[in-house]
């Protein structure tokens, strides 16, 4: 297996991983039903948000706290949404590729998601 080297790859990576989300039942709700999520449309956003934090290039410019707050706030996440986002990305990942940014995406998945987990706690509890 090789190591996640560019943005093609990414966006296999990305496109494979919203598939097998997707076979979810609760995340497709959350994703199709309350998020209106159309796929064709979120995979350059997201590719890029990753193409950033692994190479440190790319144009993400929204904040990725305030989409998943409007989010919360129609649908409350949970923490095992999260771990089935985790839990997802990981498998998909650890079936194609291997290497340093391969680890370094998980690792940073991870982190985000906790941060995001407490942040939109948080403001659960202060409105």
């Amino acid at each position: 297996m090789t190591d996640i080297r560019n943005t093609d790859d990414l966006r296999i990576l990305f496109g494979n991983f919203y598939k097998e989300l997707l076979l979810d039942a609760e995340m497709h709700h959350i994703f199709i039903a309350i998020a209106k999520l159309d796929i064709d449309k979120h995979l350059p956003i997201i590719v890029s948000f990753w193409e950033q934090v692994i190479f440190g290039s790319g144009n993400y410019k929204t904040n990725v706290l305030e989409i998943h707050r409007h989010l919360h706030n129609a649908i409350r996440l949970e923490q095992h949404h999260f771990k089935i986002w985790l839990d997802t990305l990981f498998k998909v990942i650890d079936l194609h590729y291997s290497g340093e940014n391969s680890e370094k995406i998980k690792t940073r998945a991870l982190s985000i998601s906790q941060v995001m987990q407490l942040k939109l706690d948080n403001f659960l509890t202060q409105n």
